[in-house]
């Protein structure tokens, strides 16, 4: 019975925090969009005269007037108040999360741009952060289990030059080597099974090397600890204290950096969809901050950050899943 309630009780513990969380969320998103906002604002440049072609005055203001360019404070209200519709959205008048237009690209909505680039950003980077843990916990695993072994130093070096070198280079040399080398990939596009090894594999290697660093350093403080040590003596076997017990609390560190390591992830990497010519969100991205498209650049960091708060949350609940021993006003 008291096992029980103090199982209920941490169980609404952790609701509470979650719930409290979440109500925040709204207030991290709007701070993020007003930062995001004034920094728009003060990049310099017209976004509307970018072409070679010269623009009559009175066709400037109206398309200043269109997109509410003339009045900055009327578009910081007008953007805020039509991000989320759920009237006028139940209604179908318009989308439940509204991103506005794009300034750079009129015939495109930034929802169409967003709806079309996110899953193929999605999935690659979904695909590089699976490589990523698969291989990095357990090389960190072993590393860390086989201290000053030939193999624990070959993992930290290559943890070191996976997080060291830029994604420019590994992707490069990955390119050159396996597609144009040995020919076993495509050199770039996308759409078919052929295409994705070669991105992922490149987007992966940093989160692989830092997941693997981490993994290290948190088994090598767990299979010190008393609990391991009376693990052993019980006559538990090595691959049960290893992989049921010490892993499980040597997770943890990497468990905090997989949120906002996921988010990085899925919403893609510029670099490594240019090298590759991968249709994702990276580009749009920094085309936005190039063009200087002010509601493609606030559409695509709501949506970078929207995905960072979720993944988040999603930590604060895996990490009492994880170790059930673990406050929820603690974590």
């Amino acid at each position: 019975m008291v096992v029980a309630a103090a199982g209920r009780n941490e169980g609404l513990a952790l609701s509470a925090r979650l719930i409290g969380r979440l109500l925040l969320c709204p207030v991290l998103l709007w701070a993020i969009y007003s930062l995001t906002f004034v920094m728009a604002v003060k990049i310099p440049g017209n976004p509307f005269t970018q072409t070679e072609r010269n623009i009559l005055p009175e066709v400037q203001r109206a398309i200043e007037a269109r997109y509410r360019a003339d009045d900055n404070g009327r578009f910081y209200w007008d953007y805020l108040k039509g991000l989320f519709n759920p009237v006028e959205a139940w209604r179908g008048r318009r989308p439940l999360i509204d991103l506005g237009p794009s300034w750079q690209y009129g015939d495109w909505t930034c929802n169409q741009i967003v709806s079309a680039a996110l899953p193929v950003s999605a999935g690659l980077g979904l695909l590089a952060m699976l490589l990523a843990t698969a291989v990095g916990v357990p090389a960190g695993v072993l590393s860390a289990v086989h201290r000053n072994s030939w193999f624990d130093y070959l993992c930290v070096g290559l943890a070191l030059v996976g997080v060291s070198l830029p994604t420019f280079v590994t992707g490069t040399a990955v390119l050159i080597g396996l597609a144009v080398g040995l020919g076993w990939f495509p050199v770039g596009g996308w759409g078919r099974l052929s295409q994705l090894p070669l991105p992922a594999l490149t987007l992966s290697l940093p989160f692989m090397a830092y997941i693997a660093r981490l993994t290290r350093l948190g088994m090598l403080e767990v299979l010190s600890s008393d609990y391991i040590r009376t693990a052993r003596a019980k006559g538990l076997s090595e691959r049960q204290v290893i992989w049921k017990h010490a892993l499980k609390n040597a997770f943890l560190p990497v468990l905090s950096f997989l949120g906002p390591a996921m988010a990085l992830a899925l919403t893609g990497s510029f670099v490594v969809e240019s090298i590759f010519n991968v249709p994702g969100l990276g580009r749009h991205f920094v085309d936005s901050i190039l063009n200087r498209d002010r509601g493609m650049i606030l559409a695509t960091v709501l949506v970078y950050s929207a995905v960072i708060v979720v993944f988040n949350l999603a930590v604060d609940a895996a990490y009492h899943l994880v170790d059930p021993r673990i406050e929820a006003e603690g974590t």
